[in-house]
């Protein structure tokens, strides 16, 4: 469900101040900006550990996971926005506590993160099953919409994402050096397991916001392209974590103004926005390197750590 319609289907006029105003007269567009601002940031700096971590299976485990959440509130008659967080935190808990990362080789930990996905994932069809009365919200659940945001779910993702950043603010010194190179951590005390399962909470809490916005299966359009897009175009870890806030924030956006337009799912605007930017990113290397060489980032950020 999108605003525009075949009969009252808004126009583009790119007399931009009009357009803005236009937009922003609804309350339910006003909430959708703020709600993408807060979900934009917290997921570019989460996602940012995250791809560096090479955890992008796990975060789209727990993405999926944000799928029978979602339907199980709609279930009991809870809010969607407790089924979200709740189901998010809880797997990204299990994972933690059952998974063997820093112990097992990476395919018996990518089998495990697997067995959990298709697992929460039956779930959420059972629970959609279950539900016998008039569930329209199947198509939003999975690819997202910014009808319907209230100024109390903006509240609840601004005080969550505020927690998650501040979290990340104490524990980022050291997630960075276990991130790049967690067994010389370890040598060093750094609580490398303490540290992942503190991070995987903070990216479950980030992935529900994240669904509300895009979507469960569209998730990764905020939690992985933009800090992919910053990862290619520079090797500095200050420079890379604003860069994939700037960029997340400008696909967020810019898919709103777009989803206002036109009659297709806001999810779609999002990633493809930030496909573009991410395609774009690797002309623009692929340029640099051919005119001068150089390193991967990701190297010259684990140097910089």
């Amino acid at each position: 469900m999108q605003l525009a319609t075949d009969a009252t289907a808004p126009v583009f006029s790119w007399d931009l101040v009009a357009d803005f105003q236009d937009i922003w007269s609804y309350a339910f567009m006003v909430n959708a900006f703020r709600a993408g601002l807060v979900v934009a940031v917290v997921c570019a700096v989460v996602g940012w550990f995250m791809v560096l971590r090479r955890q992008t299976f796990v975060g789209h485990t727990l993405s999926v996971s944000a799928f029978p959440g979602a339907s199980l509130a709609v279930l009991l008659g809870f809010s969607t926005t407790l089924g979200y967080f709740g189901f998010c935190v809880a797997t990204a808990l299990v994972t933690a506590a059952l998974g063997r990362r820093g112990r097992g080789s990476g395919a018996e930990e990518s089998a495990f993160t697997g067995t959990v996905q298709a697992f929460v994932l039956a779930c959420g069809y059972l629970f959609i099953s279950l539900y016998k009365g008039l569930l329209e919200g199947p198509t939003a659940l999975l690819f997202g919409s910014f009808l319907g945001i209230t100024t109390g779910q903006v509240v609840t993702l601004a005080v969550v994402g505020a927690v998650v950043l501040a979290a990340l603010a104490v524990i980022g010194r050291p997630l960075l050096f276990a991130s790049v190179d967690p067994e010389v951590a370890a040598g060093r005390g750094v609580p490398v397991r303490l540290l992942g399962t503190l991070f995987l909470v903070l990216l479950g809490a980030a992935t529900a916001e994240a669904s509300q916005i895009t979507g469960t299966l569209l998730v990764f359009a905020l939690m992985v392209i933009p800090p992919a897009t910053a990862q290619q175009l520079t090797a500095r870890p200050g420079l890379s974590l604003l860069l994939s806030v700037v960029l997340g924030l400008a696909a967020c956006w810019a898919g709103l103004v777009a989803a206002y337009y036109q009659p297709y799912p806001l999810g779609f605007f999002v990633t493809g926005f930030a496909f573009a930017g991410y395609v774009l990113a690797h002309l623009v290397r692929f340029a640099r390197d051919r005119l001068a060489g150089g390193a991967r980032p990701a190297v010259a950020i684990g140097a910089a750590a």
